[in-house]
């Protein structure tokens, strides 16, 4: 119980990488905080915690004010955050730079890029008042390694993870650790936007047929980095592109 008395944040916890966090973060003892888009799944993943203890709250993550309003939730709740794991994200379908409409772009780099800025400003001055913390954020071993035909993904992730390395030397000295999780695809319904196949088993092989240990990440792989890089055995962990991959990205 390694994260108990604990507040975790986890956003885009409704389903896949930020349901299996949120739910690993509740079995090691966390008060953990399910934040969706859609607050009918955040509350779906509180049901699954142990007990089913836990806060379910909505929030579109681009906007500072909904932000704010969880951010001030939580602490009118539990007095502390620990753990902001910010792991809400939007894919892109794979294809040409010029086919890309710039409503698009602006979509992708808001929710992938700039609401990490947003929950960053948001949660750093709770952090640095008691000394301690952890922020997560979900970028992709696409902002590594690109491929082609996700200008916008990867320039989104790729940003990500410069954030991530700024925000952890600007951090460093209140003890506030900032770390980038850059995972392969992983399994889950999501794969299938990026294009690479027209259902979920084609774009699956596609995949795999680039990842050197053969096979993808499970919701659970980036969960169990999730609950490392949190932790008391993580201390001096900070600033990292955390890749797990199956060498990828070498």
């Amino acid at each position: 119980m390694q994260f108990e008395k604990r507040v975790v944040v986890v956003t885009g916890a409704g389903s896949g990488i930020g349901r299996a966090s949120a739910l690993a973060f509740a079995h090691e003892g966390a008060d953990a905080v399910a934040v969706d888009l859609s607050e009918q799944t955040a509350r779906e993943t509180v049901a699954a915690m142990p007990g089913g203890r836990g806060l379910a709250l909505a929030c579109d993550v681009a906007d500072p004010e909904a932000v704010s309003r969880v951010i001030d939730t939580v602490m009118g709740t539990y007095g502390r955050i620990d753990v902001f794991y910010q792991n809400a994200g939007v894919p892109q379908a794979a294809r040409p730079v010029e086919e890309i409409a710039l409503e698009e772009w602006q979509r992708i780099i808001a929710v992938n890029l700039t609401a990490l800025f947003i929950g960053a400003q948001k949660v750093a001055p709770i952090m640095k008042a008691q000394s301690r913390g952890c922020i997560l954020v979900t970028a992709s071993i696409a902002g590594i390694r690109p491929r082609p035909g996700l200008s916008a993904y990867v320039a989104s992730k790729g940003g990500a993870i410069a954030l991530v390395k700024s925000l952890a030397l600007e951090l460093a000295p209140f003890k506030v650790r900032v770390n980038a999780i850059c995972p392969v695809a992983v399994r889950t319904p999501m794969m299938t936007q990026f294009g690479f196949g027209s259902d979920e088993a084609e774009a699956e092989k596609r995949f795999v047929a680039t990842v050197p240990f053969g096979r993808l990440n499970t919701p659970e792989d980036v969960a169990a980095a999730a609950l490392y890089l949190a932790s008391d055995a993580a201390e001096m962990v900070t600033g990292t592109a955390f890749e797990i991959d199956g060498g990828r990205g070498i």
